[in-house]
């Protein structure tokens, strides 16, 4: 199965504190297994500019040296066409950011599935395929 992993779920996995966010375990067995390989991964083609914006605000301490460790992942991205198109309609009908919907428009043009712990998104858009709450994730 191949994944798409929100910003909200790599941001548990980099503060590692279960006491400031919920799933922190999750998250961490999830990013392990992409880490690993074991996972395959596609993001939207903003997923680590979102990701420093909360990194340089909240850890600026931490900041580039997880950044780098992110971008020696290498995760394969995708923002064509099609994608753009389903991000934009998915945010009209859900009165939504287009940054939170091309996350799930990725999963949804990849055959693959959004894991998000975007609770506010989650309740939007749960009743449309290819996403899961990381809550509910089981690898």
């Amino acid at each position: 199965m191949t994944l798409v992993i929100d910003a909200s779920v790599i941001i548990k996995w980099l503060f590692q504190d279960p006491e400031r966010e919920a799933n922190t375990e999750q998250a961490t067995a999830l990013m392990a297994a992409v880490a690993q390989g074991d996972l395959a991964v596609v993001q939207p083609p903003h997923w680590l500019i979102e990701v420093a914006a909360v990194m340089a605000r909240e850890l600026p301490e931490r900041a580039h040296q997880d950044l780098a460790l992110l971008e020696t992942m290498a995760l394969p991205l995708r923002g064509d066409a099609p994608v753009l198109a389903r991000a934009c309609t998915l945010a009209i009908d859900l009165g939504h950011h287009l940054f939170d919907t091309l996350y799930h428009a990725v999963a949804m043009e990849s055959e693959a599935c959004l894991i998000t712990a975007d609770d506010r998104y989650h309740r939007k858009a749960k009743t449309l395929p290819d996403i899961c709450h990381l809550r509910d994730w089981h690898g």
